[in-house]
């Protein structure tokens, strides 16, 4: 097989980079890996080298490039179905795609307020208007689907799938920010942080340089 080429921005910031690192990791084929530091002076250009829009993660297959975090992840669960990243069941398996839509393309204001840094801790920063009705909606989608979909792993559908790695990062901001979880939401985010890629990941930001427009 060609070469698996991930490029992901700084761990300890790029939300967008770890989900589909989570999901290439899970398939547990072999892959390079390019981290992009971003808030340096050559980062632009940097990133201009491998992905056209301006922005990563992206993914090289041989002659193909594919440069948004869903696409990529699309790209492995048909790439690697021995993975499983979907779950088999067809109505889980819509489901499992309507809550990584939701993450994909909503949570705005929790995005804003609440950026990924692996490293801080702010215990009750974040709480802007708005904040605590994603929270809400975040929590309400992991608990109906521990619920309807969970038996049989500790997953949102019981086993690891393309939506753990989408809200993933929502777990580390929740361990940020200090957010209080009931008992259901708590065990699942418990189980996320446990995994040995995000374990990996989470050690490999420890020693990235600090940016300080998003330290504020």
């Amino acid at each position: 097989m060609k070469e698996l080429t991930l490029v992901v921005a700084s761990k300890n910031y790029s939300s967008w980079s770890l989900r589909p690192y989570l999901a290439l990791a899970h398939t547990g084929q072999p892959f390079r890996e390019v981290v992009v530091q971003l808030g340096q002076p050559d980062t632009a250009a940097n990133i201009a080298k491998h992905s056209p829009s301006g922005r990563v993660p992206a993914l090289v297959h041989g002659e193909l490039l594919v440069w948004d975090s869903l696409a990529i992840c699309e790209y492995l669960a048909e790439l690697f179905p021995q993975a499983k990243l979907w779950p088999e069941d067809a109505m889980a398996r819509a489901v499992a795609r309507s809550v990584t839509a939701e993450m994909h393309s909503g949570f705005a204001t929790l995005r804003t307020h609440m950026p990924m840094n692996l490293r801080a801790r702010r215990p009750g920063e974040g709480r802007a208007p708005g904040v605590a009705e994603d929270i809400a909606r975040i929590t309400q989608v992991w608990r109906e689907c521990r619920s309807r979909f969970g038996q049989g792993g500790p997953f949102l559908f019981g086993a690891f799938s393309i939506a753990d790695a989408f809200y993933a990062p929502v777990v580390t901001r929740f361990v940020t920010y200090g957010v209080e979880l009931d008992a259901v939401c708590g065990a699942y985010r418990d189980a996320v942080l446990a995994l040995p890629a995000l374990r990996a990941w989470t050690e490999a930001s420890q020693g990235e340089p600090p940016v300080a427009r998003y330290e504020k």
